[in-house]
């Protein structure tokens, strides 16, 4: 295995027609006059498509590692060079996010459907929603940080350093334990987490009927008592991902003008991308949103101007001031000053 073997194999995929069939669909059911035969389905040819980058890219891991398997029982002495002999520049992309215009018509959206949702079972979930992206992108979290999030791991304390109030959060996710701090903005809508009553199950067709057995006089159902979440429960337990996709659509919000589809982790790349917008120190954010500062300045700092320093740019070199020619006077006196 050489790495001349590697190139090959990557121009032989690149080059060379699957060998097989596509996948056939069904024919409805008739007999030919010649033949006899019921033909079912139709054999469609396959048509030769270069595979992706990323999928040479998984097979040549998936060769590496064998390779490397190979080195640790002795059957290979070396491993050899697997990269590309040349590599093409690649494209600057940026990861779907809202900007500020965008993202204050997601929340109003989400606000008003809170206000007023399609049916008043749906309340609860509406109000979820509202305060889920105002705390997701206030705070910085990844989605699966967010549905690990218990009360205990929420404090709200006032910062030394602004005096403002603010969250402290323990962080389990991706990365392990870790600590973030948050913007002024999310103690709002943690504080109506908080505040806000458990939902409770409505009284089923069978439970009704079971009472109006029970009594010979229909009596009133007494309400419920209201439940509301203990330290050890979770910040948002439901999954809210067909009304945030129902938002979303409703406000035109689901593309960006690049066709990239938004999701609840494009929240977390607003909050990454507005805090960059208005200055804040790149290496702070990185440790706050616990990624590394290479990752912030390739799929973020990439595509926002507020990082580029106009002052810095617009440099340019001092002109030079011509000589001035001296008049007569100037060169009598200097004659003069000779002479002496």
């Amino acid at each position: 295995m050489t790495p001349g073997k590697v190139q090959e194999y990557r121009v032989h995929r690149a080059t060379t027609a699957p060998v097989g069939r596509l996948p056939t669909h069904k024919q409805p059911a008739r007999t030919t006059a010649s033949s006899g035969i019921i033909p079912s389905e139709i054999v469609v040819p396959a048509k030769h498509k270069a595979p992706a980058r990323s999928t040479l890219h998984d097979e040549v891991v998936t060769l590496r590692q064998v390779l490397k398997t190979a080195i640790r029982h002795g059957w290979l002495p070396y491993l050899p060079d697997l990269s590309p002999p040349y590599r093409t520049q690649g494209k600057v992309v940026h990861r779907p996010w809202f900007s500020p215009a965008e993202y204050k018509q997601l929340y109003e959206a989400t606000r008003e459907y809170a206000r007023e949702p399609f049916h008043e079972h749906y309340r609860w979930n509406a109000e979820q929603v509202h305060d889920y992206v105002l705390f997701m992108a206030n705070t910085g979290l990844r989605p699966d940080e967010a549905r690990n999030l218990q009360h205990r791991d929420v404090v709200i304390v006032e910062d030394e350093a602004t005096g403002e109030r603010i969250l402290e959060i323990e962080v389990r996710g991706k990365r392990g334990v870790g600590f973030c701090k948050s913007m002024p903005s999310a103690v709002r809508p943690y504080e109506r987490l908080l505040a806000r009553a458990k939902p409770s199950k409505a009284e089923s067709r069978r439970q009704r009927q079971r009472r109006r057995r029970d009594s010979s006089a229909e009596l009133p159902l007494a309400p419920p008592e209201q439940e509301f979440p203990g330290p050890m429960e979770h910040v948002f337990p439901g999954n809210h991902i067909k009304l945030f996709n129902g938002v979303l659509t409703r406000t035109k919000l689901k593309l960006d003008r690049d066709g990239n589809r938004r999701v609840a982790y494009s929240l977390r790349h607003t909050y990454i991308c507005m805090r960059l917008m208005e200055g804040a120190d790149i290496y702070q954010i990185a440790k706050n949103c616990r990624t590394s500062v290479e990752m912030i300045e390739k799929f973020y700092a990439a595509h926002i101007k507020n990082t580029l320093d106009a002052a810095a740019i617009n440099v340019r070199r001092p002109k030079p001031v011509p000589a001035r020619k001296p008049n007569a006077r100037e060169k009598t006196a200097a004659n003069f000053d000779n002479e002496e």
